[in-house]
Parts: C-alpha cells; sequence; structure tokens
C-alpha cells in the first residue's frame, strides 16, 4: 500500500483586478528579478572592482528582458522546434507558455558582455554577481512550477508523493520542490560563500564557474526524478534533454575556475 499526498491546488493566478490578471509564475519573474537586484547591489558595494550602482539598476532591464527572450527562444528551439517551423512568431507568445533556463542563461550570457562592454566593466565581474543572485530566481520559479502543477516528477511509492492534477492518478516525485531546494537554497549558500571569501572573490569567473557547475550538476541529478517532456521523451541510455544541455555546462564551469584560479587578483580581497 503506498500513501500520496493531495495536491494543494492553488489557483494558479495570484491576483486579478478585473481584466488584470498576474500568475504566479510572473510573480515569481518580478520578486526573483527584484530580489536579486538588489542584493547584486549589496555584492558590487564591497567587490574587489568598484562597480557604479547605476550601472547595477541599468542591468536590471537588459537582464530581465536578456531573460524573457532567451528563455522563450531556448524553449522554442530546444524543445519545440516544430512550433518555430510551423510559425516562427510563435517564440513571441510567451502567454502560451514555456520557457527554457538554458536558452535564458545563454541570453542573460549575451546581455551581460554587451552590457560589460558598453560600461567599461570587467565582464567576469559582473557575470560573478549575477550568477550568485540566480539561484534567487530558480527557487522562486521552481515554486511556481509546483503551484501550476507543472514539470512534476515520475512515478513513486515513497510517502511524499504528490498526486499532480495533469499527472494522472499515480503518485509522483514532487521533482520540482526538490530542485527549488538544490538549484535555489544550496546553490545559494555555496556561492553566497564562495563571493564573500577574499580570495574567490579577487578572481573573476570562480563564481561563475561554480554556478555553472553547481547548477548542472544539480539539474543532472534532478533529472533521474523529473520525468521527461512527454513530446520528447527519453535519449540514448535513459538520459534526458535537461541532462544533455547541462554537459556543456559543467565543462565550461570546470574550465572557467581552474582558468580563473591561476589569474592574479584583480584587488586587494578585502
Amino acid at each position: 500500500m503506498s500513501f500520496a499526498i493531495a495536491f494543494p491546488n492553488i489557483d494558479p493566478v495570484a491576483i486579478a483586478l478585473g481584466p488584470i490578471v498576474i500568475r504566479w509564475y510572473a510573480l515569481a519573474y518580478v520578486v526573483g528579478l527584484v530580489v536579486g537586484w538588489r542584493y547584486v547591489r549589496a555584492l558590487g558595494r564591497r567587490h574587489p572592482v568598484a562597480i557604479d550602482q547605476t550601472a547595477i539598476d541599468d542591468l536590471l532591464l537588459w537582464a530581465t528582458l536578456a531573460i524573457i527572450l532567451g528563455g522563450r527562444l531556448g524553449y522554442v528551439l530546444f524543445y519545440q522546434p516544430r512550433m518555430f517551423v510551423a510559425d516562427p512568431l510563435a517564440v513571441l507568445q510567451v502567454w502560451r507558455g514555456g520557457m527554457s533556463f538554458h536558452g535564458g542563461l545563454i541570453g542573460v550570457a549575451l546581455a551581460l558582455v554587451l552590457f560589460a562592454r558598453r560600461r567599461a566593466i570587467p565582464a567576469l565581474v559582473l557575470t560573478d554577481l549575477v550568477t550568485a543572485a540566480a539561484p534567487i530566481g530558480l527557487f522562486l520559479g521552481r515554486i511556481a512550477n509546483f503551484v501550476n502543477g507543472e514539470l512534476f516528477g515520475r512515478t513513486t511509492d515513497v510517502p511524499w508523493g504528490v498526486v499532480f492534477p495533469h499527472g494522472g492518478p499515480i503518485p509522483r516525485h514532487p521533482s520540482q520542490l526538490y530542485e527549488a531546494a538544490l538549484e535555489g537554497l544550496v546553490l545559494f549558500a555555496v556561492l553566497a560563500l564562495l563571493i564573500r571569501t577574499p580570495w574567490v572573490r579577487s578572481r573573476p569567473g570562480i563564481v561563475s564557474g561554480a554556478f555553472l557547475v553547481g547548477y548542472g550538476l544539480a539539474r543532472t541529478a534532478m533529472e533521474a526524478f523529473r520525468a521527461p517532456d512527454a513530446h520528447i521523451g527519453f535519449l540514448a541510455f535513459g538520459t534526458t534533454l535537461g541532462q544533455w544541455l547541462s554537459v556543456p555546462m559543467i565543462a565550461l564551469g570546470a574550465l572557467l575556475i581552474v582558468w580563473a584560479a591561476r589569474r592574479p587578483p584583480v584587488g586587494s580581497g578585502t
């Protein structure tokens, strides 16, 4: 006999004022960006490389657009390429749902490089600050996934299995909560410790590399509990697309850590 937890059936709409409807998922993006922006400002004030606070304020708009456009484009290209072929304008229809973390990551990386060049800020200093804050948004996003009853896990007989509205009558892993804990809380704590370490803080790139490795490993592990996208299924050797997309992240992150660790410090690190 197996036990299961009933899905809390939370309304995906957080606020409804007449024609104005704000969903929890959208609210997670807004709160994540605002809290992340404040955290980046706080970190930037004590970084060995001085960063104008006004520049960080301006970066918020760049990051917002990069996350939305990159995440949507990545979802269409990685997970729904037929949609793009059939209707290229579908990539702009964000209200239809579908965002890819890996696509958003690429979009933000490009935006950070362009922004850094425009403002004459060392790019890796900027990426270290932003990646240290990124788990805040990841945590809130995964909580919103749970509220929406989407991206649920594989079937299970563990006592904390959840029967999701769109997952059939069999209990499933609440993989969204697993990811919120590992990709959000744990990764945030690790990066917070690193960026507050003088030796690391004075070597731009280590925190960015740690984020890539940390997220890549966490996502790879969590994919073992998460149900694969129905229209894609399992790939070779029982792997998933999310795991394959995480492999280059881990490799690039490891190389970046090694390269940055061998570089001379950019400041006193105090």
